[in-house]
């Protein structure tokens, strides 16, 4: 996991290939006025979602990994809370391929991180993520889907 000021994004391109263009289209884009929905960057292998999440209590918010892609998480509207345990500490459950998510059902994240609105998080496979917990109703974000 990582987490920084989004403005630090640029020192990280050399931890995965995709990570370059990421920071191109953040260099290149107000995060702030993009419209919902699906930006492809490369194909499938990188993708952006802007959308508008449901805030959650931690109670609420479940813990999930991926296998084939990492998240870079971004929150726009206001700072969102999100739960972390490293995916070696949890009980293995169904894969869903098709969705390429694992959740985690009554386990409880070991920590929790808050992401600020000019912050990012980086969620690897090997990562256990429970997002969008937040006191507001809805969450502006921002989820670059890269290919690990």
């Amino acid at each position: 996991m990582i987490l920084d000021s989004l403005s630090n994004f640029i020192n990280y391109v050399a931890l995965n290939p995709r990570f370059a263009k990421v920071a191109g289209f953040i260099a290149t884009h107000d995060l702030n006025t993009l419209e919902e929905g699906k930006y492809t960057i490369d194909g499938e292998d990188l993708f952006v979602n802007v959308t508008t999440a449901k805030g959650k209590t931690p109670a609420e918010a479940r813990l999930e990994t991926h296998d084939r892609m990492l998240d870079i998480q971004i929150p726009l509207s206001t700072t969102e809370t999100m739960g972390y345990t490293p995916r070696t500490l949890l009980t293995p459950q169904p894969y869903n391929a098709d969705n390429d998510i694992t959740f985690y059902d009554g386990t409880t994240p070991q920590q929790y991180i808050d992401v600020h609105p000019g912050m990012f998080a980086v969620f690897f496979t090997t990562d256990g993520h429970a997002p969008c917990i937040s006191n507001e109703v809805n969450i502006k974000k921002i989820i670059f889907k890269v290919k690990e």
